[in-house]
């Protein structure tokens, strides 16, 4: 299907996890209201798998269970077949990078193993791409060579089945919270499967939005430098970064935190990321239009997909009217680029 831009087919994806739990949906319900709402793939999450599996084993799962994970990928496959739904992506793997071998070596060995397993499941679900993001833990290397090289190695894991990586910037990062920073590393790594998956609100929650203050903006600069600074990095994300690097963009929005979110136990941005992120045009109030123009002038014409984290239930909304209203909102800001 895909949404017709420019002379261009750009096709559309939902991330799994973004089917708000209020709803309490099992996954083929999700899957189906996916595809029902328009959308060409999904991004397979894996708390999903975790969840589906124990529904259908009848008991708990655990993380590490790759035999009994694996299978339940395959069984997950039958159901997106059947609907006629791609499996983008599995996501997200998590604090993988920036183990140093000297002082964490069982946390780099830990690491790796969960690669290796999770390139199972990806071979399950017939997926060819693994979605990681920039790592959140403490006590890993400030070094981007590093992590370029931990991401190297995970390329070259990834390679031998024909598998990509897309690395994308968590805004609540430890040293790579920018689109900058994942850029740099995977230059530094060097390998033609790694690519950028870009993200409308940690990139405008990081560099613009702030969940601790009083405005939700960053209060460092003034307005007018703020403004400033937000544009000169789209504009040099436009002119920095290809547009075959971009593997995929994903949407979001934010909400302006009143209260501000402050002495949180994990850090502000974390919890915004995962609690108060709504569809385009429903309440946040991020320049999420601009980074998406942004990629767009790069060349982008790849996939768009909407990975939200809404904790406000709507009251009389439906999971299928859900996933229509982001089909709609996708459409909308496609539309709101064209000059």
């Amino acid at each position: 299907m895909g949404i017709e831009y420019q002379g261009h087919n750009i096709p559309t994806s939902f991330a799994s996890c973004s089917i708000p739990p209020h709803f309490k949906a099992s996954l083929p319900e999700k899957l189906e209201a996916i595809r029902n709402a328009g959308f060409d793939g999904i991004e397979m999450s894996m708390p999903d798998i975790l969840s589906y599996g124990s529904h259908i084993e009848g008991k708990k799962i655990r993380e590490d269970d790759y035999d009994t994970l694996s299978d339940v990928a395959g069984k997950i496959r039958i159901l997106t077949d059947q609907l006629g739904l791609e499996i983008l992506m599995l996501q997200p793997f998590s604090r993988f990078e920036g183990w140093q071998k000297e002082t964490h070596s069982q946390e780099r060995s830990e690491a790796f193993a969960r690669a290796k397993g999770w390139i199972r499941i990806m071979e399950s679900l017939g997926t060819d791409m693994l979605q990681v993001g920039s790592s959140d833990a403490q006590d890993i290397s400030p070094s981007l060579d590093e992590h370029a090289q931990d991401l190297q190695e995970l390329a070259d894991l990834l390679g031998e089945k024909g598998f990509r990586l897309a690395y994308e910037n968590w805004c609540w990062a430890t040293y790579a919270p920018t689109w900058k920073d994942v850029w740099e590393i995977s230059r530094k790594a060097d390998r033609k499967n790694i690519g950028l998956c870009l993200d409308t609100f940690q990139s405008a929650g990081g560099e613009y939005g702030d969940p601790s203050t009083e405005s939700g903006y960053i209060e460092d600069f003034s307005p007018a430098e703020l403004d400033s600074r937000w544009k000169h990095s789209l504009t040099e994300l436009e002119h920095t970064v290809p547009g075959d690097k971009i593997f995929l963009l994903q949407i979001s929005d934010a909400y302006k935190m009143k209260p501000p979110l402050r002495d949180t136990e994990e850090r502000p941005r974390s919890v915004w990321s995962h609690d108060y992120r709504p569809l385009p045009f429903n309440g946040g109030y991020l320049p999420i239009q601009d980074f998406l123009k942004s990629v767009l002038r790069t060349g982008f014409r790849g996939w768009l997909s909407v990975e939200v984290f809404d904790s406000k239930p709507k009251e009389g909304s439906s999971m299928e009217s859900f996933t229509k209203a982001a089909m709609d909102s996708l459409t909308r800001m496609l539309v709101a680029t064209i000059e």
